[in-house]
């Protein structure tokens, strides 16, 4: 006995038709591009967070050691951290010209660096003064 053809084909297809694989495919490149670019922005934003958590401590451990040093000398001075780092510091000492103040300098250390081909810095300010002298009356 033959059967006929309309029972062999199930009554309902699974699968999805040729205009829905379309469309999705649309919508895939549409949304696709922003969120590569959001993800691209997001490793650039994390790169550089990573750079300036690196300069800050390494700020804060260069303030430190002319701290530790005492009473620094006025002038001007640079230097790297380590070998071959793309880290800089730089630190300027100076007298604080003021009538009511004396035997106070002030320190600037500045560390920079590059990130994407491009200089960035980060700065910090302190007031050292010599503890041996003492203090004029008046």
């Amino acid at each position: 006995m033959k059967l006929p053809m309309k029972h062999l084909m199930p009554a309902e297809e699974n699968g999805f038709t040729l205009v829905e694989i379309l469309v999705t495919l649309a919508i895939l490149g549409a949304v696709l591009p922003a969120l590569l670019h959001a993800f691209a922005s997001a490793a650039r934003t994390q790169g550089l967070s990573d750079n300036s958590t690196t300069a800050l401590y390494l700020l804060k451990f260069r303030m430190a050691e002319i701290e530790m040093a005492g009473y620094p000398d006025v002038g001007e001075e640079t230097g790297e951290f380590g070998n071959n780092t793309r880290y800089r510091w730089s630190s300027v000492v100076e007298d604080i010209d003021s009538e009511d103040v004396e035997n106070v300098r002030r320190v600037q250390v500045t560390v920079t660096w590059l990130h994407r081909n491009r200089e960035r810095s980060m700065s910090m300010n302190t007031f050292i003064a010599d503890r041996q002298k003492p203090e004029t009356q008046r």
